[in-house]
């Protein structure tokens, strides 16, 4: 069930990040969005962080192509790519690109409707997290109790009783007796 959970989430997260890293990318799905988007990002980038302790002004268009971009190719191994590990790293990186966008929303004074989105979707990336490190944690448990010998109730290794009870060794005494002396 909890593997059904983390495919699907991977999925549709996947399919979201690709279609909103692709809207900051180009204005083929909606100008409009697009057009608000650079907009948003010239905000945005006056607020960066390091910016003004290093002094170092952020261009908005390569700010806004730098996240598009993370977000489509994350999104990408999210929805396409197998490897557990891709996955992880991907997510990894979308759960603090919403921290960041949260931060960016909270710092040019957005409301509250427009910070929402992004605490959601890191909600949602933090919680595809927390399934799948469940999911190894029971995996490897399962791994180990099929190494392991069963055990009894108090938890110590129970011995495989014998199947035939095995015979006694010979006993012999080579004590004399009074009469043999």
């Amino acid at each position: 069930m909890a593997s059904i959970v983390l495919k699907s989430l991977s999925v549709l997260l996947g399919i979201f990040f690709i279609f909103v890293g692709t809207t900051k990318l180009t204005p083929k799905i909606s100008k409009e969005l697009h057009k608000e988007l650079r907009k948003e990002f010239a905000r945005y980038s006056k607020v960066f962080p390091l910016a003004q302790t290093l002094e170092f002004k952020v261009p908005s268009k390569w700010y806004r192509r730098s996240v598009g971009g993370l977000e489509v190719l994350c999104g990408v191994c999210l929805t396409f790519i197998p490897s557990k590990r891709v996955k992880q790293f991907a997510n990894l990186i979308l759960a603090l690109m919403m921290l960041f966008a949260t931060y960016n929303h909270w710092m040019v004074g957005d409301k509250f409707e427009r910070l929402a989105p992004s605490l959601v979707f890191f909600f949602m990336l933090t919680c595809r997290l927390i399934v799948e490190y469940q999911i190894h944690r029971k995996e490897k448990a399962d791994r180990l109790a099929a190494k392991k010998p069963p055990t009894d109730k108090e938890g110590t290794a129970a011995s495989p009783a014998p199947s035939t009870p095995t015979p006694a060794p010979p006993t012999h005494h080579h004590s004399k007796s009074k009469k043999d002396v």
